[in-house]
């Protein structure tokens, strides 16, 4: 499966359901006084935190959800029950931001939950609104509607150690050296063009794809990966012992790390 560290989605939280008008039944009377119960609350949208580094790319193909709605209420004062929640589950070190809003939400552990959009309070049924003057309503109330929104989803991969350097450096080469990961190499630039992790005694070392003159302003792979940059212990930089100028390699990258942050 393709690795996926972006993503673009719609979510919307379930309505509450509606109160209702219900009457117990005696043998002396069809209408013996108001039992309409109150209507269920609307399943929220949650986003969960999981190990999968791949989990962002099912949104690659599924990218809208609705949590389900509450019930109705029933007669004898029965609730009507609350919608199921809709979880999306991300990547550890997972950023969402929902659209037209500054606030931004990050899984940061496993199984880590965070509600984006609430559900939908139930209506209340007509047993509510009986007072000592008021015995046979028939008013109730719906339910409140969901929220929902569009949500950028951002993967920023949390690792002990990132190896960075230019391309065809031998960052690749020396990650699947020290942890029989299966990166692909090759002998010409852009060989990795995802992020590869390997484990390295219970410590995750990431393999940065190459930077080049100008990634910090989104030139080559750009910004789309020195965001992994952010997160890791400690960075490891290769230099290739071919480049004619080991130094002005060095300094390049070293350039667009300090540009960027």
């Amino acid at each position: 499966m393709a690795f996926v560290d972006e993503a673009r989605i719609y979510a919307e939280s379930g309505k509450g359901g509606d109160g209702v008008v219900r009457w117990l039944r005696t043998k002396e009377s069809a209408r013996g006084g108001p039992s309409g119960g109150d209507g269920g609350k609307g399943g929220d949208i949650v986003l969960v935190g999981v190990r999968d580094i791949s989990a962002l790319a099912h949104y690659r193909y599924e990218k809208k959800f609705h949590a389900q709605d509450g019930e109705a209420g029933k007669g004898e004062l029965k609730h009507g029950a609350n919608g199921a929640d809709t979880l999306l589950k991300v990547p550890i070190g997972t950023v969402a931001r929902i659209d037209k809003s500054e606030e931004e939400y990050e899984i940061t552990k496993e199984d880590e939950r965070i509600v984006l959009f609430r559900g939908g309070k139930g209506g209340l049924g007509n047993a509510r609104f009986k007072s000592s003057t008021h015995q046979n309503p028939f008013e109730r109330t719906v339910g409140k509607e969901g929220k929902g929104g569009d949500i950028e989803l951002t993967l920023k991969i949390i690792a002990d150690a990132g190896l960075i350097g230019l391309p065809n450096a031998g960052k690749s080469s020396l990650l699947n050296a020290l942890t029989h990961a299966k990166s692909k190499i090759g002998d010409y630039p852009f060989t990795t063009l995802s992020p590869n992790l390997g484990d390295f005694y219970g410590h995750i070392i990431a393999d940065i794809p190459g930077l080049i003159e100008g990634a910090s302003s989104g030139r080559g792979l750009g910004i789309k990966f020195l965001k992994h940059v952010e997160r890791t212990g400690i960075l490891l930089h290769l230099v290739s012992a071919d480049t004619d100028d080991t130094l002005a390699s060095y300094r390049e990258v070293r350039k667009e790390i300090e540009s960027f942050g």
